[in-house]
């Protein structure tokens, strides 16, 4: 293994921390009692009339983090401590951290050798002392006594900010950022930001399932069948049964048993995979909220849509306008509604109802559009969809009633022949919700299935398979219902103002990395 100079450096450092008796890396459980956000935001003093000031609160603090700066000032040090809520500074005077040896004499040597010289930026430590005000008025704790809690053995990229805020040496080479995000959030404060705002989201939908009668549920990961969505799966083996698994692409079509079962309104927050290209939208492990309620409709959960974006924008943001690149984006209801094949003639000026998959490929060809021999009716309809209107769409919009070959779970249109009761949400000119009356009659349901394999036998890799249990389930009889499915990472996009779906996920998908 190849080390820098810092690095060698740091491993001397450590060895001499060892030679001195001192753990880097100590068992025991550090006393927190104080963060750092909190002692900056509510440190309290009084200026008494002899000028002198009285501190009101936070007499005595202890909190733990890491080095990120540090300066000398004669015979004391400055330093930014970071600990999980931000940064906070430290006044480390030498002769409040010396101690005494055997001989009654004062010893310096923890502040000028360990101190000054064997800590590094990136080390975390643990501090106890009292909080005050320095002359400039910074809420700074004064250190009386400091333990080593983990030593760093590589540097951490030196992001500096000038007088006038611009930032220089940034880490923010998104290769970088997103491999080692454990730097990024280190180094990056506004990352860590965009997934508090993630989580909040999430909270506020679960909290908006769940007063309304929603349960949450688990189903399997893997699958025997990869149902509930036309896409490409990841295949595994199992090796004590011997037989292939799927990743799951959805877990729509166990939910549904679910409801078959007798439950109401089931929901999950489901991690899928697809083994599919990527891009600043497409991830190919990725997360999905699906919900399922009997004897609901389409129209129901256009309603209950409204009601979820317009709550979650709420907490997320403090706001139904939220801020979007270039575009303020509103969530407050009512939505748009916009039938597909109306969308498709609004902006390519061509009526394509009623065309059967010849003049579908006809008006393809026409528009410059590319597609596949194995392309049926109704993916030749999504890719005229997408390539011509749905970028326009920036508005929270539902498209609706798509034809029933892009369709094979929806239930047929009540009152529109050749349609179903679908519509897809769509906002910043991307999908970011999917929503049905679901298909319950189970002779039509097989003869859709039978429609898939169809198109899978034409060379369609992402056509359905036959999950003949479902199928079995549906002919013990299932409610009506609606059902809906969230990306809840293109969600986080909007709310968190990202325009890739890598800003808003941990650990995204990335092409192995090689070691030396």
């Amino acid at each position: 293994m190849h080390l820098s100079d810092q690095e060698i450096e740091r491993r001397k450092n450590l060895e001499r921390l060892r030679e001195l008796g001192i753990d880097p890396y100590p068992p025991e459980a550090y006393p927190v009692s104080h963060y750092a956000a909190d002692i900056v935001a509510n440190y309290e003093e009084e200026v008494l009339e002899d000028g002198t000031k009285n501190r009101l609160n936070f007499q005595e603090v202890c909190l733990a983090g890491r080095i990120m700066a540090r300066r000398e000032a004669g015979k004391a040090l400055f330093m930014n401590l970071q600990d999980s809520s931000g940064k906070i500074q430290l006044y480390l005077r030498r002769d409040e951290l010396a101690t005494t040896n055997e001989a009654g004499e004062t010893d310096y040597s923890f502040f000028d050798e360990v101190i000054k010289k064997l800590l590094d930026l990136g080390d975390i430590i643990g501090v106890k002392g009292y909080a005050f005000k320095t002359k400039t008025g910074e809420v700074t704790v004064r250190v009386q006594e400091l333990k080593l809690l983990a030593k760093a053995l590589r540097p951490l990229p030196v992001v500096k900010v000038d007088a006038e805020g611009k930032v220089h040496d940034a880490f923010s080479d998104p290769e970088l950022r997103y491999r080692m995000r454990y730097v990024d959030l280190i180094v990056n404060p506004g990352v860590k930001e965009v997934f508090i705002k993630r989580t909040k989201m999430i909270n506020a939908i679960r909290q908006f399932l769940n007063e309304r009668g929603g349960f949450e549920v688990e189903t399997p990961v893997l699958q025997p069948i990869p149902g509930g969505a036309a896409a490409r799966p990841f295949i595994t083996h199992h090796n004590a049964l011997d037989v292939p698994f799927y990743l799951r692409i959805a877990n729509e079509l166990y939910l549904k048993r679910l409801i078959v079962g007798g439950f109401d309104w089931v929901y999950e927050f489901s991690r899928n995979f697809r083994n599919e290209g990527m891009d600043r939208t497409h991830n190919p492990e990725f997360t999905i909220l699906e919900f399922y309620v009997a004897y609901k409709d389409y129209f129901w959960m256009m309603e209950t849509t409204e009601q979820l974006l317009e709550r979650a924008a709420v907490a997320t943001t403090g706001s139904t306008e939220v801020q979007v690149g270039d575009n303020v984006i509103s969530f407050k209801a009512p939505f748009e509604r916009v039938p597909i094949l109306e969308a498709i003639e609004r902006y390519s000026g061509i009526d394509i109802s009623g065309m059967d998959e010849a003049g579908l490929r006809e008006v393809c060809e026409k528009l410059d559009i590319e597609v596949a021999p194995s392309m049926g009716k109704g993916k030749l309809i999504d890719k005229i969809f997408g390539e011509v209107a749905e970028h326009n769409f920036i508005q929270p919009t539902f498209i609706t009633d798509y034809p029933v070959e892009m369709s094979p779970l929806t239930k047929r249109h009540r009152s529109k022949p050749g349609l179903v009761e679908r519509f897809e949400l769509i906002c910043n000119g991307k999908e970011i919700a999917n929503a049905y009356t679901e298909l319950n009659d189970p002779i039509d349901q097989r003869e859709r299935f039978e429609e898939q394999v169809r198109l899978m036998e034409r060379g369609d890799d992402e056509a359905m398979y036959i999950d003949h249990d479902f199928l079995r389930a549906m002919e013990y009889g299932m409610p009506p219902m609606s059902g809906i499915g969230f990306g809840i990472d293109r969600l986080a996009m909007l709310f968190t103002n990202q325009d890739s779906i890598q800003e808003v996920l941990f650990f995204p998908q990335m092409r192995p990395e090689k070691f030396d």
